[in-house]
């Protein structure tokens, strides 16, 4: 796979990836996580609007384990197609998952 960096995206790389899946969104609930926010990203199935919640899969993880060394940023971590979001927020989360469905939309 190749990787393609975005300039509108804080959190920098992000894969090509087969869009005719779905999109896969794991949050962490490790510790870290939890505490510095991720407990709120628990709600993301609630907030995603209905049109795409067949084509998004939302699942948990104990620990991603990126809070182990400081490059891939701080706490709350959530891995959206194996893109790594750090400080990830619900609206971040719900934007890139626009983002990667209109990128698929337009490809179609």
């Amino acid at each position: 796979m190749k990787n393609a960096i975005s300039k509108k995206r804080p959190y920098g790389l992000f894969k090509e990836i087969d869009m005719n899946k779905q999109i896969e969104v794991i949050i962490c609930s490790g510790t870290a996580c939890y505490v510095m926010g991720g407990s709120e990203l628990l709600l993301l199935e609630e907030n995603l609007p209905e049109s795409w919640r067949d084509r998004v899969t939302i699942s948990g993880s104990p620990c991603l384990g990126f809070c182990r060394d400081r490059q891939h940023g701080k706490a709350p971590f959530v891995s959206v197609n194996g893109t790594t979001v750090p400080r990830a927020t619900i609206p971040v989360i719900l934007e890139l998952i626009g983002e990667l469905l209109e990128a698929h939309d337009a490809s179609q």
